[in-house]
């Protein structure tokens, strides 16, 4: 027997019993108000965003955020609107969208428990231009808000192959000197648009 071999029967040898997995099927935190929850908490987390009551209001308000006058390079993926000048669907690399200065993307859905948004690959063709983007706006429909990530979990489905992530704030560490750096390995800021 190889050492390897060894090993690895050592090792299946010594496997701790099995355990069942937990009962999920409990009822989980629910919100009175749910946006003003996914406000407070997606303000925590240092993201910033508005509700609005509907898409005619959404490019005047991308349009007054701090980071836009000096958007040089934009990327919009957004149905409706028509504030990029980059034709990102024309690049076949994604490193060429390291210039990109801000990004507008949909989400599917959002989640009150984290102030995170659901958002995949299906209407955006590199999926890096989530974080090497200086800032993101993400706008999901306000109907979707959900209380908590268990009704999340519920609504993916991963029958094919595809890219998926919750976004919950901007890129944030606090590795470097043990002080907090917003924007280091991605997004400086993030903004959510419910609407």
């Amino acid at each position: 027997m190889s050492s390897k071999q060894q090993i690895l029967a050592n090792i299946r040898k010594h496997r701790p019993a099995s355990s069942p997995l937990p009962d999920l099927n409990e009822a989980w935190i629910e919100y009175e108000d749910r946006e003003a929850q996914f406000w407070e908490t997606l303000k925590f987390v240092g993201g910033q965003g508005q509700s609005l009551d509907d898409r005619s209001q959404l490019e005047a308000a991308v349009r007054q955020l701090p980071c836009f006058p000096d958007a040089r390079q934009i990327v919009c993926r957004v149905a409706g609107l028509s504030l990029g000048n980059v034709d990102v669907d024309s690049i076949d690399d994604p490193h060429d969208l390291a210039s990109v200065d801000l990004a507008i993307l949909p989400g599917e859905f959002a989640v009150a428990e984290n102030g995170a948004v659901w958002v995949t690959e299906r209407t955006v063709r590199h999926r890096a231009i989530y974080f090497l983007t200086q800032h993101l706006v993400l706008v999901a429909p306000r109907g979707q808000l959900l209380d908590n990530l268990h009704q999340a979990y519920e609504r993916l489905r991963f029958g094919e192959p595809g890219y998926g992530l919750f976004i919950s704030g901007p890129s944030k560490t606090a590795d470097i000197e043990q002080s907090l750096v917003i924007g280091a390995h991605g997004p400086r800021s993030l903004n959510v648009f419910l609407v």
